[in-house]
């Protein structure tokens, strides 16, 4: 699940600080900065095999889609699970919903890490990680053994998703740094989208639906630990490494603007939950018979829709624009409007038993899920402080991944006290209000805020952790 598209790293919170040097700036064609602990004997650095910055882009985005893929393979095969071990669907939002604790562990204990040990030794491990939660998939017995992959897989996201856009922002030419945003966001919600969709269209057509897909998984992950080995280091590191846990916490300047923020960051990333963890539930009740090549296909189109709502942004702000109006303001209204519909959508699809309901649905509410997040996270980083940004941030994202696990859980409680329907309906009730909070707390003023501090404002494409 989402560790959540990725973000234009706010100034001091992918880079920078006493003891880090990175070359994304750097002129074109000087040689990449190494880490290490310093000369050899011979007094010379010691040296391995580099690509270059422009082969080393592509490698790194690659990874980071591979990574990203990797988080969501399980969701066609839930109900299989379910299955095999005789769990209900309150345990399958519970081990869905694992994912998150990883996350947030790795977002909190390793977010800077990358700044004191490089990029090449944050995503190694990253990869590392990722590896280790598809081959527990792949032995897995029992449902203790998922949640251990969850949590793993989780692990793999919270440590990946920021290094591997400031990577990739750092490998960019700097008069190419946009379209390197762009291609974060493409490679980190595409990656969560063709997980559902490889593990559907393996498990519905292919053999062995339980382990095939987590083979294929770690075969495409060799190639991504090669090529983050061969890449070139963008961050020079002159002083030791000091791992020290992240509080999230809001500066006064920008809590008024975090509340609306975060609450709309809530509702979308709760629906990004609902269709990863229980959309195969919801499609196995209308599709007769049910196949899982179809549920990957729409959740899917859940993620490619929050990836063109977060491209989209700049576009729908200028078509919006109006005196008054900053643009963090009207993609947070734009973005909550269409959760309202998008939920609107969903409900009547689930009372009506309506596959077309249910995809539509989806495909409203992510492309306003990415509307909405990618203004949300401009509005916190454009009210706080530059030194204070990536705090603020990594207080947006611990937001972001409460919401894709415990609503969830709630959902999966509520099935088990009533029904499918009844729980979808009451999730789509609950999102739709607190989008409509939020449109009400920027109609009255208290939403968003004049950015902090003057100057441009943070740009962001996608949820990616600008807390690296």
């Amino acid at each position: 699940m989402p560790a959540a598209g990725s973000a234009d790293l706010p100034e001091g919170a992918a880079r920078g600080g006493p003891d880090v040097r990175t070359t994304a700036g750097a002129a074109a064609g000087a040689p990449p900065a190494h880490p290490g602990p310093g000369p050899d004997p011979a007094g010379q650095r010691r040296r391995r095999p580099s690509t270059s910055r422009q082969v080393g882009f592509v490698l790194a985005t690659y990874a980071f889609v591979v990574t990203m893929l990797g988080t969501t393979l399980p969701t066609p095969i839930y109900p299989l699970y379910r299955e095999r071990f005789g769990f209900s669907q309150l345990m399958v939002t519970v081990v869905f919903a694992t994912y998150a604790v990883g996350v947030i562990t790795a977002l909190l204990l390793f977010g800077r890490l990358s700044d004191q040990v490089g990029r090449r030794r944050a995503l190694l491990p990253g990869l590392l990680a990722s590896a280790a939660s598809a081959a527990v998939f792949l032995l897995a017995d029992n449902v203790g053994v998922l949640l251990v992959g969850r949590v793993l897989s989780g692990l793999s996201a919270g440590v990946f998703t920021g290094t591997a856009t400031a990577t990739i922002l750092d490998l960019a030419p700097p008069h190419r740094r946009g379209r390197a945003t762009l291609v974060a966001t493409v490679a980190n919600m595409g990656g969560l989208g063709c997980g559902p969709l490889l593990t559907g269209l393996l498990s519905q057509y292919a053999p062995n639906p339980l382990r095939l897909t987590f083979v294929v998984d770690l075969a495409l992950l060799v190639p991504a630990a090669i090529g983050v080995w061969l890449m070139p280091e963008t961050v020079e590191v002159t002083g030791p490494a000091r791992l020290r846990p992240q509080r999230p916490r809001v500066p006064p300047s920008a809590r008024s603007v975090f509340v609306g923020a975060a609450m709309a960051a809530f509702a979308g990333f709760a629906v990004l939950g609902l269709y990863t963890a229980v959309a195969p539930a919801f499609l196995g009740a209308v599709l007769d018979p049910p196949n899982r090549a179809v549920t990957g296909l729409v959740v899917f189109a859940v993620f490619a829709a929050s990836a063109a709502g977060q491209a989209s942004l700049d576009v729908v702000t200028r078509r919006l624009a109006a005196p008054g109006r900053p643009p963090e303001r009207i993609g947070l209204t734009v973005g909550c409007a269409g959760l309202v519909l998008g939920m609107g959508v969903l409900a009547l699809g689930l009372a009506t038993s309506s596959v077309a309901g249910l995809v539509v649905g989806g495909v409203i509410s992510g492309a306003s899920q990415g509307i909405g997040f990618r203004a949300g996270l401009a509005a916190v980083n454009g009210a706080s402080p530059a030194d204070r940004r990536a705090e603020a941030a990594s207080a947006f994202f611990v937001v972001a991944y409460v919401a894709i696990s415990v609503p969830v859980v709630g959902v999966g409680l509520l099935v088990e006290l009533t029904s499918l329907t009844t729980a979808g309906l009451v999730f789509a009730a609950i999102v739709a209000a607190l989008a409509v909070v939020v449109l009400a707390l920027l109609h009255a003023g208290a939403g968003t805020g004049a950015r902090a501090g003057g100057g441009e404002p943070v740009g962001v494409s996608g949820g990616g952790s600008a807390t690296d």
